[in-house]
């Protein structure tokens, strides 16, 4: 979407690409598949993180749907799926135990430039236009408190894998035992 139309980054209140739009609408409804399956598969009490992740995203995708408002604030945000390719290979490469720990070490700086490119610098930047440039009422007050909780969310899960992937020495609390229990970004 933002290939084809890059002009959007000039309005992200309201610039419109049908593209851009669908896109928005499969990513609803993926997340509303995937907290119904977590759901159904009794998987609630150990993913709730990814629950109030998926509300988040939910609510918000619905309100921009309805009001066809900061569509492209959505389809910004949505770039963290290129990051989470990344996050992806590493979970299986430690699932698998690969041999070569090369192709695990390679993945992890990939990784880290991925994260920082996909994740950290759209919402940083995200949340400073939506705290400097949008209104403090309404459908903008909801996004800027969804941004804001998404934040503290996002600065977790790169504080895991910073400990897990670069820090492992700073994983196990005075008990001995991991402090983030089994986590997706841990295991």
């Amino acid at each position: 979407s933002l290939w084809h139309s890059p002009e959007l980054l000039s309005d992200i209140q309201d610039g419109y690409s049908v593209s851009g739009h669908l896109l928005v609408c499969f990513s609803s409804g993926y997340f509303i598949h995937d907290t119904l399956d977590i759901i159904f598969n009794q998987q609630s009490r150990s993913s709730w993180e990814y629950l109030v992740h998926h509300a988040m995203a939910i609510s918000a995708f619905v309100s921009l749907i309805i009001t066809g408002r900061f569509l492209v604030a959505a389809v910004l945000l949505l770039l963290v799926e290129v990051s989470n390719i990344f996050l992806t290979v590493r979970m299986l490469l430690k699932m698998s135990n690969v041999p070569s720990p090369a192709l695990y070490e390679a993945n992890k700086y990939i990784n880290l430039v991925m994260y920082f490119a996909f994740r950290l610098a759209p919402q940083a930047y995200l949340t400073w236009y939506f705290l400097r440039h949008v209104e403090v009422q309404g459908q903008g007050a909801f996004l800027t408190a969804n941004l804001l909780l998404l934040d503290a969310m996002i600065l977790m899960y790169f504080s895991r894998l910073l400990r897990s992937d670069f820090f492992p020495s700073l994983r196990k609390g005075s008990a001995g035992r991991d402090v983030d229990g089994e986590k997706f970004l841990i295991d």
